[in-house]
């Protein structure tokens, strides 16, 4: 009997600390938010910081939380999931901060209303890869056999819409094995982006050309495979560098000929083969041999040998059309500067020979008396050595006639 007392004791006692604690939450919550700030977060200026509180959902603080925040951070909680329009009414926040969390789908237009975003952070989660379904502790089992119809395991092509003001993405570690296309749509303010340590294979041209303003792509820690599915991207890629884009290293993985290189700097042209193996398919063998790496003679036919070129062949191009250009232009100059001057000369001796023919006093004839070169002037010694004065009219030694 006194044992079941004491033990009633003890759960009374027990329900009233955790109604206490409850009590206690509460009232740290409503006195953070006369501040606008919930009670388990931390604030400061425009702000809030909820940083590895054990959050499960976002509830609890978007309630509390002050309109006019511009700074929301959330990393190294256990949230899994985004409602849609969750977070509509934070149209002036312009960081949020999601990474390290539970994250394994993102619904499309999970984030509509927030026009004023500028960074999201989504790294270290887990959008793709599948959970299995029995699995309570969300671990990172994932099931494979997933296909591009089916779209990434839990990034829908319409996740980011609406965030048109967007200037960084970062999507890296979520364990992603494609992007799907129509992604990025919208996204034509995005300046940087990052799917580094992923399990990206390849990728898609269409998926970034979209990305009008991106100057800085992260790619390094994926598994690329440098063969006919990475040919569209490599072109682009050449693209973005000439626009002074950035891009990080992306090493080959296959095929072994280029395993560890980078390929920005594997020139494009060992990608031809791939063409002429559309176009010569069901021929023997060729369609499935690689190009050979630069500096390598294969005298047997594992590889296909490629001639080398620059690896911005349109950058190429376009030095060789300037270059004519300029080049043409000067030759054109040239030869008009030439013709000009034999028929001036040619013009001007005829002219002095018209002169001499009609007993004409050339220039340097005309002034006897006249040294040019010394600048001295002979004058007469005496008046007998005078010359006399022509009738026809002498000025200065110039003979003063018509033609």
């Amino acid at each position: 009997m006194n044992s079941l007392d004491q033990y009633g004791r003890n759960h009374l006692e027990s329900l009233v600390c955790a109604a206490l604690s409850s009590l206690v939450l509460v009232l740290l919550g409503l006195l953070g938010s006369v501040h606008g700030c919930p009670g388990v977060c931390s604030c400061y200026s425009n702000t809030t910081d909820c940083s590895a509180v054990g959050l499960l959902s976002l509830t609890p603080i978007l309630a509390l939380l002050n309109q006019d925040t511009l700074t929301l951070r959330l990393p190294q909680n256990n949230l899994s999931s985004l409602g849609t329009m969750e977070l509509s009414n934070l149209s002036s926040l312009e960081l949020l901060d999601l990474s390290q969390n539970h994250f394994s789908t993102l619904q499309p237009g999970a984030f509509l209303g927030m026009s004023g975003l500028r960074w999201l952070n989504l790294s270290a989660n887990y959008l793709g890869v599948r959970l299995a379904p029995s699995d309570p502790n969300n671990s990172t089992e994932a099931t494979q056999g997933l296909n591009e119809s089916q779209g990434s395991a839990g990034l829908n092509k319409e996740a980011f819409r609406g965030l048109w003001r967007l200037r960084g993405l970062d999507l890296s570690s979520n364990g992603l094995l494609w992007l799907p296309k129509g992604l990025l749509d919208g996204l034509q303010r995005l300046a940087w982006l990052s799917v580094a340590s992923n399990r990206l294979a390849a990728l898609d041209r269409v998926t970034f050309e979209p990305l009008l303003g991106l100057q800085h792509l992260h790619l390094a820690g994926n598994p690329w495979e440098c063969d006919c599915k990475l040919r569209d991207f490599k072109h682009w890629m050449e693209w973005l560098i000439y626009r002074d884009g950035q891009i990080d290293a992306m090493q080959c993985s296959v095929p072994g000929d280029l395993k560890g290189r980078d390929i920005r700097s594997v020139p494009a042209e060992m990608f031809n083969y791939c063409l002429q193996s559309q176009n010569k398919e069901g021929s023997s063998g060729y369609a499935t041999r690689p190009p050979c790496p630069p500096g390598r003679v294969s005298s047997n036919d594992e590889c296909v040998r490629q001639r080398y070129r620059p690896v911005s062949v349109r950058r190429a191009h376009g030095t060789q059309i300037v270059a004519g250009v300029v080049c043409g232009t000067v030759c054109v100059m040239m030869v008009v500067a030439a013709t000009y001057g034999c028929i001036y000369a040619s013009l001007m001796a005829r002219y002095q020979k018209e002169m001499k023919s009609r007993g004409q006093p050339l220039m340097a004839e005309s002034g006897g008396d006249t040294d040019l070169e010394d600048g001295q002037i002979s004058s007469p010694t005496s008046p007998e050595e005078t010359p006399p004065k022509e009738t026809c009219g002498i000025v200065h030694g110039y003979r003063i006639s018509s033609f």
